[in-house]
């Protein structure tokens, strides 16, 4: 088992990040802005649940390959950012306003979820990011490696819970504020489309490290 001291400075480590602005908190706050905390907090699961894929892949050595196969790394960002582009595109093309009515609707979150996953999957820098990490935090001493690893993926995530979650609260609490007729406009969309844009390019021009 991991000692108590390390996770507490794993702990520390995580609440430093997961305070700090980034891509994830950018569209998790979007969603909750334009859908509500519903689906906002449909988006924080998916990403959620891809922190465990791409802890898995790293504990199980599959994350390696981006670091000895470059082609592999750039395959997987391109990929991630033709998707984010294609949301942006359905996103601003979409006819369909965004309203209350609409964000409750279950379509709406499993929507949310899956997109949520799938940005978190084809982001191979956060592949990266596990591989880097965690094992700095690993004593293979003390039991399994890919135990210890989905132990500090759980911290990571509950951690991001507590402060992406408040985050959700606080923002769909202003969003409800707004007159309902706000809402029925296209804004939403523009705003959900930009963000697309925005993490596309970010995954296409920033550079590996």
């Amino acid at each position: 088992m991991i000692a108590t001291t390390t996770l507490l400075l794993f702990s520390g480590a995580c609440v430093a990040l997961a305070a700090t602005p980034g891509p994830d908190m950018l569209l998790i706050t979007s969603r909750s802005i334009t859908q509500g905390r519903t689906a906002g907090f449909a988006s924080l699961a998916g990403i959620q649940l891809g922190t465990y894929c791409h802890t898995l892949a790293a504990a199980l050595g599959l994350s390696q390959l981006f670091v000895v196969v470059p082609l592999a790394y750039d395959a997987v960002r391109i990929a991630g950012a033709c998707y984010l582009l294609y949301l942006a595109w359905k996103t601003f093309a979409s006819t369909r306003h965004i309203t209350v009515k609409i964000a409750q609707q279950p379509a709406s979150t499993h929507r949310a979820f899956r997109q949520g996953l799938l940005t978190n999957l084809l982001n191979p820098k956060m592949a990266l990011f596990v591989l880097a990490l965690f094992p700095q935090f690993i004593t293979p001493q003390s039991g399994s490696v890919v135990v210890q690893m989905l132990l500090l993926a759980t911290i990571l995530n509950a951690i991001g819970l507590i402060i992406n979650g408040s985050l959700i609260l606080v923002v769909s609490n202003m969003r409800n504020r707004f007159k309902a007729g706000l809402f029925a406009s296209r804004w939403p969309n523009y705003l959900l489309s930009g963000v697309f844009t925005g993490l596309a390019c970010k995954l296409l021009f920033d550079s590996r490290k």
